[in-house]
């Protein structure tokens, strides 16, 4: 009797771990919302070795507030880019649209399509697809 609960309880486990293993591909995306507002940390690009090379973003005017990326549930695009003597904000407003793992931004009548190479709770990294430029954006 005890052989045969294990084996039941055995396989109902093995049939629970199967189904859920198939059943939550998502292809490789990330399920992690994409609006939200973005600070701007860093840029760079790939390196001849591979590996990327990033540095703190230069947009960033020192003693201002750091620039940033918003993106709202009606898909529309704000960049926020405090510059001058007095830390002036200047707002662009545009559009965005994510398919897959593109991330497609218009802005002040500028379109750029880049990969999302990462996004979390935390982080947005995103690299250009025309330039190859990653810039990286935390929440």
């Amino acid at each position: 009797m005890k052989t045969t609960r294990l084996l039941l309880v055995s396989a109902l486990s093995l049939g629970l771990f199967a189904a859920s293993c198939s059943s939550d591909d998502n292809e490789g995306e990330t399920i992690i919302p994409l609006q939200g507002k973005y600070n701007l940390r860093q840029t760079g690009t790939i390196g001849p070795d591979g590996k990327e090379v990033l540095v703190d973003a230069t947009a960033n005017q020192s003693g201002c507030s750091v620039d940033y990326l918003e993106l709202k549930l009606s898909n529309a695009a704000v960049y926020g880019d405090y510059n001058g003597s007095n830390c002036a904000l200047v707002e662009t407003t545009g559009t965005y649209v994510r398919s897959h793992n593109d991330l497609t931004l218009t802005i002040g009548g500028v379109t750029t399509t880049s990969d999302i190479m990462n996004l979390t709770n935390k982080e947005l990294k995103i690299k250009d697809k025309t330039t190859g430029v990653i810039t990286v954006f935390s929440r």
